[in-house]
């Protein structure tokens, strides 16, 4: 659950902090749950996250509302 919400995280152009944050505050998950899985996926596809560091700041970010909505159906889509 918490590396699919991570995945939308990174769809919406999140910073690891903002999506540590945005857990915390809209799925009730513990930041350091949130830093342990991203940092596995940063060892797992180093490829991936070195690319979207890069990009990070070139991208537009999501509001506090779109953010809250994303994650609230992305919870309730959840088996």
């Amino acid at each position: 659950m918490v590396q699919h919400l991570i995945e939308k995280c990174l769809i919406s152009n999140m910073t690891k902090e903002e999506c540590m944050e945005a857990l915390s505050k809209h799925a009730s998950i513990q930041p350091v749950i949130t830093f342990t899985v991203w940092n596995e996926l940063e060892t797992v596809i180093k490829d991936f996250f070195e690319a979207y560091a890069q990009s990070q700041s070139k991208q537009d970010r999501m509001s506090e509302a779109e953010t809250s909505q994303m994650i609230q159906k992305t919870i309730l889509d959840s088996p």
